[in-house]
């Protein structure tokens, strides 16, 4: 833990661009590459990780401190949805595997280099009782594990919809690093929408308060919005939060086209 927070704690760390919309921009065959499971970005880990892999080496060549896994919609519910739950560790291990051979090809230019395991909040919020809080922490603990197998350095834990839904990953994810015998960063990201809060009512003040009480390393903001939405609550952030703050907003407001 100490050397990746000593690097933040020094310089700005850039982490890559974003796993999703890159692989919807491939030409990519429901079948053959996602074996039949449309839109399970995860699948690729198994069936196509040299797709992956190619990401993860765009990134870095552009000059990337860090990848992230591809693992966003890794956990056993999210990956129930497409009769996968049984391979969520397996798929999340090989998303850190990947990841960690790709950053490994570029060990040799004398430049720190990171995996961030991804975690994000899945399509069930357990504020709006649609997924019970011990099941949610069950299964990031679970996906976390892999994550954690496959070597990750830290575990990301974005797009943060819903206060309990981010203590029940956070939690998760401890009872993983535990088992492991681990002690990883987690970095915390909410999503604040252009309302100004969080998509189940929180505000910037009642992230960060939560967030500080769960003893995470970085508090941040993804997602949503653009920089120039987001300007507001990363000063937020930043007068009130106290430690490292981690950015990461779209390319402007989403589009419908």
């Amino acid at each position: 833990m100490s050397d990746l927070l000593d690097i933040i704690g020094r310089h700005v760390l850039l982490l890559d661009a974003a796993m999703g919309s890159q692989v919807q921009a491939m030409d990519l065959d429901v079948e053959t590459d996602f074996d039949g499971q449309e839109n399970c970005t995860e699948i690729l880990n198994r069936t196509r990780p040299d797709l992956i892999r190619g990401i993860h080496v765009a990134s870095l060549e552009a000059g990337s401190d860090a990848v992230q896994t591809n693992s966003f919609g890794g956990s056993p519910i999210t990956l129930g949805e497409f009769g996968l739950a049984d391979e969520a560790f397996a798929l999340n291990k090989a998303s850190a595997e990947i990841a960690r051979d790709a950053v490994a090809e570029f060990s040799g230019d004398g430049r720190a280099r990171f995996v961030f395991g991804s975690i994000g909040p899945g399509t069930r919020l357990p504020t709006l009782g649609q997924v019970g809080y011990d099941a949610l922490e069950d299964a990031i603990a679970i996906q976390s594990a892999g994550l954690i197998a496959g070597g990750v350095d830290a575990l990301i834990i974005e797009t943060v919809q819903d206060l309990l839904q981010a203590k029940a990953a956070i939690n998760g994810a401890r009872r993983a690093m535990a088992e492991a015998g681990k002690d990883l960063p987690i970095v915390a990201q909410v999503t604040v929408e252009s309302t100004g809060t969080l998509l189940v009512g929180a505000d910037i003040a009642a992230a960060v308060t939560v967030l500080r009480a769960l003893n995470v390393s970085v508090v941040g903001i993804n997602c949503a919005t653009g920089p120039q939405e987001m300007a507001e609550h990363v000063h937020w952030i930043s007068q009130n939060w106290g430690g490292p703050i981690s950015v990461k907003p779209n390319a402007g407001l989403p589009e419908l086209v």
